[in-house]
């Protein structure tokens, strides 16, 4: 994951905010905005939203403007590749972090056994994938189906939607999200 700290430390900064301010605004304790500004801690998804909230900026919009977007190749290898979701239950890999002005959000899904993104859920968006091992169970709105390897979906994200593995390992979509989300 790459090093956010001192870019979150230096937006609070030219903000005018004190950690204290920032974690009063955001939920987030001030001393775990502390070990994030010092790397020493990396943040959830949600936590990171939180405190960008708190200053003002997206996730979006934090790392368009952030010097860590200066793509240095357009290939990544796994390391390059940030969790943004929670490796051992659904995890996010995204893929193209370091392009600056991304129009769209890539990312390798992994499903452990029973995983499930839970309530029917929207955003402004349209979404589609590839299955590449196992079966997921996707629901778009009233529909329902499994999808097994080499088996695709497409959808307007705004429809409410839902994954589950039901497969009895773990099962893994390639997916694109446009216009990005984070």
């Amino acid at each position: 994951m790459p090093r956010i700290g001192a870019d979150i430390r230096e937006l609070r900064r030219r903000r005018g905010l004190g950690i204290r301010e920032v974690a009063l605004r955001s939920g987030v304790s001030h001393a775990s905005i502390s070990l994030i500004e010092r790397d020493k801690i990396s943040p959830s998804l949600d936590t990171l939203a939180a405190v960008l909230d708190a200053l003002g900026t997206t996730i979006v919009g934090f790392f368009s403007s952030s010097r860590l977007l200066v793509a240095e190749s357009p290939f990544y290898g796994p390391e390059d590749l940030p969790e943004i979701g929670k490796a051992s239950t659904i995890s996010y890999r995204m893929i193209g972090s370091r392009f600056a002005n991304r129009a769209m959000l890539m990312m390798q899904e992994r499903y452990a056994p029973g995983a499930d993104t839970g309530e029917l859920f929207s955003h402004n968006a349209q979404e589609a994938g590839l299955v590449t091992t196992g079966a997921i169970e996707i629901t778009v709105g009233d529909k329902t189906r499994v999808l097994e390897a080499g088996d695709a979906y497409y959808f307007d994200s705004r429809v409410p939607h839902r994954f589950r593995n039901v497969g009895k390992g773990n099962s893994e979509i390639v997916s694109a999200v446009t216009p990005p989300t984070y």
